[in-house]
């Protein structure tokens, strides 16, 4: 558990700051000041005095859901076009236009409606069809890559690394969505008979569009959602932010690798310790661990999901890329607090 303690303390620091959630943390954090980080045995004990056990439940009782991989590729490009890099990175687009639906109505917090203004009318933003075909003029580029698939999937996992012809690197993090629904690519290809079910795996797609890249951008649009991205600046050092080398997440603070999850925020709340039992990707090896839910993302829906970071590089992508495994979650809430109400949770006796 000590090795998930980097992850509690930077958490800690968005969670004390932001005032909704201020009251739930505030007793917790201010005690983990005091906390030796590298003993286990005290990491333990801290989180018996001050955290209760829940075991998560879909919405019809299921306590297994599933749990996919992701990580931050690093890719060769340039902030220029030219010959080699020519696959655009956009930025969020200033004609986006984003809806906060709990001003409107309460019932509906973090629901958000995306568009675009046409006339008087506000009409769904550009898909990934038209964005590709060039709906979205003068939006601007962070950067371009080589390879449309390696973009895809950059969108998918949120955030990445940069390489430049100087070999200096700039950091893309998650900004925004243009609204349409995710849809995954694998399950296009499984649909039209390219792949099975068992064969799917961000290898396998990789390999499918290798061999087939005249039929790749069909393929792809059948996926509507498209990420912008923002460019992300270095923690400043000496910062616990500093210590951990991986992307920003949607709590606002760097990911550690292999002890962060991606959630959806409307069942599990961000910066809440998770207790996550699954296997290692395409292995009946368990995988049981302390994690932190300091992410969110596009595909993760759902009481019993998660997206486990594995971190950055190639490593890192190849497990990413063939975890699909069954899992089971453990919220661990500040003893006290009041619990969220979109749950369904199961206290665990001690």
């Amino acid at each position: 558990m000590a090795e998930a303690w980097p992850a509690f303390r930077a958490g800690c620091e968005a969670l004390v700051a932001n005032a909704r959630s201020e009251s739930t943390w505030q007793k917790p954090c201010r005690a983990s000041l005091a906390v030796d980080g590298t003993s286990e045995a005290a990491v333990r004990t801290f989180l018996s005095e001050h955290f209760s056990p829940y075991e998560i439940a879909s919405a019809d009782g299921a306590r297994d859901g599933l749990v996919t991989g992701y990580y931050e590729p690093s890719l060769a490009g340039a902030r220029t076009p030219d010959a080699q890099f020519n696959v655009p990175l956009h930025a969020a687009p200033d004609d986006l236009l984003v809806v906060d639906l709990a001003s409107l109505h309460p019932e509906l917090a973090d629901r958000r409606v995306r568009g675009r203004i046409e006339g008087r009318r506000v009409v769904p933003y550009w898909s990934r069809r038209e964005i590709d075909a060039g709906a979205m003029r003068n939006a601007k580029v962070l950067a371009y890559v080589a390879d449309p698939l390696d973009a895809f999937f950059l969108q998918i996992q949120g955030s990445g690394r940069i390489v430049l012809p100087d070999a200096s690197v700039i950091r893309l993090g998650y900004a925004d969505q243009n609204g349409h629904p995710y849809r995954a690519i694998a399950n296009t290809l499984i649909a039209r008979g390219e792949m099975t079910l068992e064969q799917a795996s961000m290898q396998s797609i990789r390999d499918w569009a290798r061999a087939n890249p005249s039929r790749l951008a069909d393929v792809l649009e059948t996926n509507p959602s498209y990420v912008f991205f923002r460019e992300v600046a270095l923690p400043a050092p000496g910062t616990l932010h500093a210590a951990i080398d991986g992307p920003i997440g949607s709590l606002g603070i760097p990911l550690l690798p292999r002890r962060t999850i991606a959630v959806d925020r409307r069942a599990i709340p961000l910066g809440t310790p998770v207790w996550i039992a699954t296997t290692q990707p395409s292995t009946r090896t368990p995988l049981q661990r302390l994690v932190l839910a300091q992410d969110t993302g596009g595909a993760i829906r759902g009481a019993v999901r998660a997206d486990f970071f594995w971190g950055a590089g190639e490593t890192a992508g190849a497990e990413a890329g063939r975890m699909r495994e069954s899992g089971r979650l453990w919220m661990l809430w500040p003893t006290g607090a009041p619990l969220p109400s979109a749950q369904t949770l199961s206290k665990i006796q001690r």
